[in-house]
């Protein structure tokens, strides 16, 4: 059968074709990333030098990558590249409890049910005066829309919040330059609000959503409000800074508004657009009441830390700005061949749009822009949202060589690196005079870079990482499956130098990073047992205890060094619920223990760190005793460290008793 696409025009065969001509382009920049190779490294002693971290010191930055489809973020030194902590945020963490125990289970709630899994793109530092503060990361879940906060003073999720009437939640979470808000936009227009229609109804019932949370100084996070788009696909976002620092920039590609095919169908126009939202007209409208409010059930999340324990918040219903309606909120900004990221430079007046399918970089000037809307320099309207004419926003046109530029960073002497996937390198290039600098390959394909503080006001421009997509031949070979990739450079100076490749955990999409003058000061060391508020804390040995009620059963235990209160635990029947309720009763830093039960088929272990209570249900599968172990080596007596339950059938009459120490 003859394929489909031969049938199609020739306006639709030119981007496939165009796609071969780059995929060949990929193959020579490759050859020609391996040639250069050594000239785009300084010498191996010297790059050794530079990243070398001598035992017992410090690493210079944080970062903090996202894991991708693992849904997790990872910790990360600079310019060491060790690897110091997984942070677990939207899927479960067998190795830590995370998800698996009863405090933690909340925060993977959603409107479907509790969903121990998601794809984890864009890490986000909290930033003041424009300027990450090192208070939150924030980070998005693409399949079930959500963003989550981590705590940077325990380096632990404290709130995950679900957003409604969005699919595919990509553009997300970009700050505002005081993190007034967190905003979040749908890459899949769909159906708004959900209902059964047919998908070639698409440019009649299909709609994208963009989302603004709004973040209170505590932390805590609530949706304030949505606009309403029309049915693109929204990529990525940042918001302004500076002067522009009331708006907020999404990328959309396939204005086609196609439904199927979208590597043909949504690639048949010239331009898209780059979607500016003024956030501070969008509350003023809210707040004059001009909303409509639409269905929408969505979770909030959130856990305290008095009493670590985590609970969930419904919520019904989402106020809702429709532009048409609101003038003056929303403006597209034509962008060339389905732009994908969206930067905006330390000053705020320079918003990078980068066409994926295009050689070249568009650089918009924020001045220019509201120059065009004074003096209404419209192309015409979609949904009523006026079209600014592509000339009289433009600010320059970088001229790159490259192909498949993707993303922006800056330093902090007037300079943008940007990211070309399919000629694999990253170019640097001058604000202002549009002329590139210098470019260096990396090894292979990059998606994000990150430059600590390199999307904020204040770059701290020493190092640049490159976030690879392919890693073949770079790393000694794991099977099918291989690890994923990133590349650290000096760009201290005029050009740029390769210093170091290191492994890292998932696909890291995006990254960001922090001087680590700033976040090691902050950082708790233990759980206050005194100010322990858990219901379920046990202070004391004395405390320890064994409550039935019914067919539920309650063991309030402690561990120390190096034993459980209590140890030994009879009077257990078949059917059942029983919930290990622990306590780590040690109040030194670095001093954790773990519990495992066997049998234990429905949940994982759990890790407590010092001063901490963790809650975990085991249901008995059958008659027998079995042991009970801690699973973190905690001292030199750490195997001596168990005990048992006892399981006896339902027709048994063995009564509840409990012990440590007792023969």
């Amino acid at each position: 059968m003859k394929p489909i696409i031969f049938s199609r025009p020739m306006t639709q065969v030119i981007p496939m074709l165009a796609g071969i001509i780059a995929m060949a382009g990929l193959l020579l920049a490759s050859c020609q990333a391996r040639r250069s190779s050594e000239a785009g490294a300084i010498n191996a002693q010297e790059a050794a030098q530079r990243v070398y971290v001598a035992p017992g010191k410090y690493d210079e930055f944080y970062a903090f990558m996202s894991g991708g489809y693992s849904g997790q973020v990872s910790v990360y030194g600079l310019p060491s590249g060790r690897l110091f902590k997984i942070i677990p945020v939207f899927s479960q963490n067998p190795e830590n409890g995370y998800g698996y125990s009863e405090e933690t289970k909340p925060l993977l709630m959603t409107s479907y049910g509790f969903i121990p899994w998601d794809d984890a793109h864009h890490p986000e530092l909290s930033q003041t005066n424009g300027v990450p503060d090192g208070r939150w990361l924030f980070i998005n879940a693409n399949n079930t829309p959500r963003v989550a906060r981590i705590d940077l003073k325990t380096f632990e999720t404290v709130e995950t919040i679900e957003i409604p009437n969005s699919a595919g939640n990509h553009s997300s979470p970009f700050v505002t330059e005081n993190t007034e808000y967190v905003v979040a936009g749908t890459r899949f227009s769909v159906p708004t609000p959900q209902q059964d229609v047919p998908i070639d109804s698409y440019k009649k019932n299909f709609k994208g959503v963009l989302s603004f949370i709004k973040v209170e100084p505590s932390g805590d996070m609530d949706l304030a409000f949505q606009v309403i788009m029309p049915g693109f696909d929204y990529d990525l976002a940042h918001a302004g800074k500076g002067k522009s620092k009331d708006w907020v920039f999404f990328t959309c590609y396939n204005s086609e508004e196609a439904h199927t095919l979208l590597e043909v169908n949504a690639s048949q126009k010239d331009k898209d657009f780059v979607a500016a939202i003024n956030w501070k007209k969008a509350e003023a409208y809210i707040q004059q009441g001009k909303y409509h409010q639409m269905p929408g059930t969505y979770y909030d999340n959130r856990f305290d830390t008095s009493t670590q324990t985590a609970r969930s918040f419904v919520h019904k219903g989402v106020k809702v700005l429709i532009p048409a309606e609101c003038p003056g909120l929303v403006y597209l900004i034509p962008a060339p061949k389905s732009p994908h990221g969206v930067d905006v430079d330390p000053s705020g007046n320079y918003i990078v749009a980068n066409g994926k399918l295009n050689a070249d970089l568009s650089v918009f000037s924020f001045d220019k822009m509201q120059q065009a809307i004074q003096q209404k320099q419209f192309d015409g309207e979609v949904n009523g949202i006026p079209v600014l004419k592509f000339d009289a926003t433009l600010a320059g046109i970088v001229k790159s060589g490259g192909l498949g530029p993707l993303h922006t960073e800056f330093d902090d002497k007037g300079n943008a690196y940007t990211t070309f996937f399919i000629s694999s390198e990253v170019v640097k290039w001058k604000l202002g005079t549009w002329q590139v600098e210098d470019r260096q390959p990396t090894f292979y394909s990059p998606g994000h870079l990150m430059i600590p503080g390199g999307d904020s006001r204040k770059p701290w421009g020493k190092y640049l990482v490159a976030l690879n997509k392919i890693t073949k031949d770079r790393y000694l070979p794991t099977g099918p499956e291989l690890c994923q990739s990133a590349q650290l450079f000096d760009i201290s100076g005029d050009k740029m130098k390769l210093l170091l490749d290191f492994p890292t955990v998932g696909e890291p999409h995006y990254a960001q990073a922090i001087p680590a003058s700033i976040l090691m000061p902050q950082s708790d060391k233990i759980y206050s047992l005194a100010n322990n508020r858990n219901p379920y804390v046990t202070k004391t040995e004395k405390e320890a205890r064994v409550v039935r009620n019914g067919r539920r059963i309650d063991v309030y235990m402690t561990e120390i060094r190096s034993h459980f209160v209590p140890d030994n635990i009879e009077g257990i029947h078949l059917g059942d619920t029983v919930y290990f309720h622990l306590t780590n009763l040690e109040q030194d830093w670095d001093a954790a223990h773990g519990f495992a039960v066997e049998g234990n088929r429905d949940n994982a272990e759990l890790l407590l760190m010092p001063g901490q209570t963790k809650t975990l249900k085991w249901v008995p599968q059958r008659v027998g005793v079995f042991p009970f172990y801690c699973t973190d080596f905690c001292s030199a007596l750490h195997q001596e460290m168990q005990g048992y339950i006892r399981v006896s059938a339902p027709a048994e009459q063995v009564a509840l008793s409990w012990s440590t120490g007792k023969e």
